[in-house]
């Protein structure tokens, strides 16, 4: 296997998918496309796996046994550990439903029933370089701002 040495430091993304089938399609895409994938079939080992690997961002489905979506959401954003991780929520729910989940905390929304099966990994991921870049664009400006105001006060 060769490494390639992108700009794309291994991101670690938590995929959070009680379907099988999905789950596996898309961590075998999300791999492919360069990112360090771990998996969770229900809202309970979402939380735990997001405690103890602290992904870079993560995916998560609504419709989850054990503990729903929203209550794996709530959680993380209630959670200093996980508070700043961004979230992806994947959905078959309609779109009615994105300003209560943005509200709540997550990131970004992702219809899984507008998607070809083909095209949705491919989508994605490019959701997911989206979201990091603008999570690490943010983290630059906030160094940058936080340098100044160093400066600033401290006659630096």
């Amino acid at each position: 296997m060769t490494v390639s040495n992108s700009t794309m430091s291994k991101s670690k993304v938590l995929l959070v998918e009680d379907s099988k089938f999905l789950r596996m399609a898309n961590e075998r895409a999300l791999s492919r496309a360069g990112y360090d994938v771990s998996t969770a079939a229900d809202g309970e080992e979402a939380l735990r796996v997001a405690n103890d690997k602290l992904p870079d961002i993560i995916l998560l489905d609504m419709m989850l046994p054990r503990i729903s979506g929203t209550e794996v959401l709530k959680a993380l954003k209630a959670n200093p550990a996980t508070l700043d991780i961004p979230v992806i929520v994947l959905t078959s729910l309609s779109q009615k439903n994105e300003e209560k989940l943005l509200s709540e905390g997550a990131t970004a929304y992702f219809e899984k029933s507008s998607l070809g099966l083909d095209q949705s990994s491919d989508r994605l991921a490019a959701t997911i370089e989206k979201v990091l870049d603008r999570v690490n664009h943010k983290k630059r400006l906030d160094l940058r701002l936080k340098e100044l105001a160093i400066k600033k006060s401290g006659g630096g």
